[in-house]
């Protein structure tokens, strides 16, 4: 008699491979970039600083900084061939589409895509990595009738993108919040759209195709959608004194409670806590009393009390809070995952690298329990 496998769904608990880009752990509740904590990292860097990082191993010095700064800002330009793609797509498509398809141009169009030296893959890395904010930016402005803003080559990477998209200097304070936000969404270990891009990045395919495939599975509900999603349950709510009851018909009807609970950690999403500290900051830096931070409190505070969640208590995570930020700065609900986009891009691009660096990489090719029809003959053979 056969022995039925062990099926971890999801691969739960699973070890796939190898890594010393980030590190998730569930017991301290703690996310470690190349071993420094993130909370540091957002304290105490800029994006910029933390993609160096993430691609290098090392922190940059001052001048590593200011020369990579230097070729990035560079390179910012949104590419004719791509703005004309994109004018073509649809206002009804998904602005995740736009940035999928918009990718896809860029390979295409790069004639060192098939190029795998080091040199090469840190070239156009940067360069995707420059040029992804121009895509996100003049989707956002074409869906409102509004023209194209060229990159300023004396900003920031988030100060620029601010820029790019509302054609105005950004302040200061909302500058740093969404920086903050993109140094947070940057890389977080083996989740869903970064195994994705390595499982492409095994068959020895070209950084665009695992970068559009690691879109692709961001753009999902469960993944980098759930900051969409959990807008639609506060749009759903609409005010915080019927927080508590909607999560009492929520939880009757056996619903995901998006925006609650994590995959890997247990108790408080390390990120989580900093987005809400950026979210009290920006609102209170634009003189804007938003209901939606009332309403996002109230329901944090009802989930956390003792009346719910007894068995394994849900706690908000990096997406609970980040929609309320977004939304205060002025972005759409639909524009939110391509800004997830932006941010976890520096990450997909570590794990392509580290890949391609590595001797022992193997085709991803898991097995799998068949329970289909037994061996049948075609009728009439």
């Amino acid at each position: 008699m056969t022995e039925t496998p062990d099926i971890r769904k999801g691969l739960a608990g699973v070890v796939v491979d190898t890594t010393s880009i980030s590190k998730v752990n569930a017991e301290t509740n703690s996310l470690l970039y190349r071993g420094y904590p993130v909370q540091e990292l957002a304290a105490k860097c800029t994006f910029e600083e933390v993609a160096y990082l993430l691609w290098h191993g090392e922190l940059p010095t001052p001048k590593q900084l200011a020369e990579f700064e230097t070729l990035e800002r560079s390179l910012r330009h949104l590419q004719p061939v791509v703005k004309r793609v994109i004018d073509e797509l649809p206002l009804t498509a998904h602005p995740m589409d736009v940035v999928r398809t918009a990718v896809s141009v860029i390979g295409a169009s790069d004639p060192d895509a098939a190029d795998s030296s080091p040199a090469s893959n840190l070239d156009k890395s940067i360069r995707l990595y420059a040029q992804l904010p121009a895509i996100v930016a003049y989707d956002q402005r074409r869906r409102r009738g509004l023209h194209l803003v060229e990159p300023r080559d004396d900003l920031s990477y988030s100060a620029n993108f601010l820029f790019m998209t509302f054609d105005e200097l950004p302040d200061v304070v909302v500058a740093s919040a969404f920086d903050v936000s993109m140094i947070l969404y940057a890389e977080h270990s083996f989740n869903a759209s970064t195994f994705t891009a390595r499982v492409v990045t095994s068959t020895l395919s070209d950084l665009y195709s695992a970068v559009v495939a690691g879109i692709g599975a961001l753009k999902g509900a469960l993944h980098g959608g759930a900051n969409e999603a959990v807008m639609h349950i506060f749009d759903e709510i609409g005010t915080a004194d019927k927080a508590e009851g909607w999560l009492d018909a929520a939880l009757a009807e056996k619903r995901k409670i998006m925006g609650f609970g994590h995959r890997v950690y247990k108790n408080f999403d390390p990120r989580a806590k900093l987005v809400k500290e950026s979210a009290d900051e920006v609102l209170a830096e634009l003189g804007v009393h938003d209901p939606l931070l009332d309403l996002a409190k109230e329901l944090e505070e009802v989930a956390l009390s003792d009346d719910y969640f007894k068995e394994r208590r849900l706690y908000p995570n990096v997406d609970f809070y980040t929609g309320v930020i977004y939304k205060a700065m002025g972005f759409p609900t639909r524009m939110f995952t391509p800004l997830f986009a932006i941010g976890r891009l520096p990450g997909w691009l570590a794990h392509w690298t580290e890949m391609q660096n590595d001797p022992q990489t193997k085709i991803g090719r898991p097995q799998q329990l068949y329970i289909g029809s037994g061996e049948r003959n075609y009728p009439g053979v």
